[in-house]
């Protein structure tokens, strides 16, 4: 191994091997350190050491010279192996959003960090940084949007401090940090309970036929197929209590009629798979009529075009052929909901004038779901069964929706008076309990 010693022997710059690199390695702050110059010529090599040597002396005497690992590296550390440890237990945007948040805001505020600096006051700082911080720039951001004078939600911090924690456990497991610091907020109070947006019965019973009358009459023949999936789609989600995506991944084969044994009823018995893998769900009865109708509804028709029509007179080739297609149903493989109904949804909450709700949320189409639970509780259903059914806990139930349903309260029970005492009864003396005189 070739050799060169710089600054009075300080620095030592050596070449491994056959390698053309040199390297080079110095004692600074009790603890030796390397690095490569990734230089072949000498004297490039010399003056990067040089300057290496100094930035390293520099940050010594400034206090700030890193004897541990660094935040950057746990991070590191922890992207490589989270992936793979919860492949299939966990989505892949949920795994992606661990490393945008460490992109955009973690790493370049804890980055250059040891591990064991980040302290409860440190996170604090991060906090206020986070909530002052939102008109500037953000360098390590790719997006183009405009900035918007507009705190971070209280869910997208509490999500960075969840990945926060999760680094810093992955520098615990590795042995680069004694213990977990305190991440809690320091002055959090009891949070608020909210209304989830959903749809009163008097409300629901205006989406449904809104959506009914645009089936009947659409603005333009193209969309009546689209048009009729929306209704139906309405119909079918506040009768199911399925959330958007397992409605998404739902196909027809998940699907089954059935004659129920308990009520008598002719319901859905359904395959669901979502975010709580795969469960099962048990529909209302008024979710039969609108799954038979999506059974025969034939697919949408695919007619060429304006464009394509333009470019075949411009090319001189014969017209297609004005025979009707041959139409095409459903089967059990294909999607009970495809393609995207969002903004037709959208439009049709803005002109029935039901898009926000009384506290001024916007209502989505996970307001069905919200929907169902607050109905079933209204006409006494079980609780336990409800959360069974919807692939939640109870409570979450009885945290979102059970506080804010009137039939929930027995006012039997609290309007209890004490009985009134006839007119006129004189009440007696009481007795006087003392020591007797004799």
């Amino acid at each position: 191994m070739k050799s060169h010693p710089i600054l009075n022997g300080k620095v030592q710059l050596y070449r491994r091997g056959d390698s053309r690199i040199w390297q080079c390695s110095a004692s600074v702050g009790g603890k030796q350190r390397r690095a490569t110059t990734k230089r072949e010529s000498l004297a490039l090599a010399s003056e990067f050491a040089e300057d290496w040597y100094l930035a390293l002396r520099g940050k010594d005497h400034a206090g700030i010279l890193l004897s541990e690992k660094s935040f950057a590296q746990a991070a590191q550390q922890f992207l490589s192996e989270y992936a793979v440890i919860t492949e299939g237990e966990r989505s892949q945007k949920w795994t992606e959003g661990h490393e945008i948040r460490l992109r955009l805001h973690l790493l370049p505020f804890f980055g250059e960090l040891g591990v064991s600096k980040v302290n409860p006051a440190k996170v604090q700082d991060y906090r206020v940084h986070r909530m002052t911080s939102r008109l500037e720039p953000n360098p390590a951001s790719r997006s183009n949007r405009p900035l918007v004078d507009k705190p971070p939600a209280r869910s997208t911090l509490h999500n960075e401090i969840v990945t926060l924690r999760m680094v810093l456990k992955t520098a615990i497991r590795n042995g680069w940090l004694e213990h977990l610091p305190d991440l809690s907020p320091p002055y959090r109070t009891q949070g608020k309970i909210v209304h989830r947006p959903w749809f009163s019965p008097v409300e629901y019973k205006q989406l449904y036929e809104a959506t009914r009358a645009y089936a009947r009459e659409p603005y333009h023949e193209r969309d009546r197929w689209n048009a009729e999936q929306v209704h139906d789609y309405v119909l079918f989600l506040a009768n199911t209590g399925l959330r958007p995506d397992e409605a998404k991944n739902l196909q027809h084969r998940d699907v089954a009629i059935v004659e129920d044994d308990a009520s008598g009823e002719t319901i859905l018995e359904i395959e669901v798979r979502g975010k709580r893998g795969v469960g099962y769900c048990k529909s209302m009865p008024s979710a039969v009529r609108p799954y038979e109708r999506l059974l025969d509804r034939a697919k949408p028709v695919q007619t060429e075009s304006r464009r394509e029509k333009q470019r075949r007179r411009k090319e001189g080739l014969p017209p297609l052929s004005e025979d009707p297609p041959q139409l095409e149903y459903p089967d059990l493989r294909d999607p009970v909901f495809p393609g995207n109904h969002v903004r037709l949804f959208n439009g049709i909450l803005e002109r029935a004038n039901l898009k926000r709700d009384r506290d001024e949320k916007p209502r989505t189409a996970y307001s069905l779901r919200h929907t169902y639970i607050c109905m079933r509780l209204m006409e006494g259903a079980d609780i336990y069964q409800i959360a069974k059914n919807c692939r939640t806990s109870v409570e979450m139930i009885e945290k979102f929706y059970a506080a804010h349903i009137k039939s929930t309260l027995d006012a039997a029970s609290i309007n209890v008076r004490r009985p009134k005492r006839p007119a006129g009864l004189k009440t007696s003396a009481r007795p006087v309990i003392g020591i007797d005189d004799d």
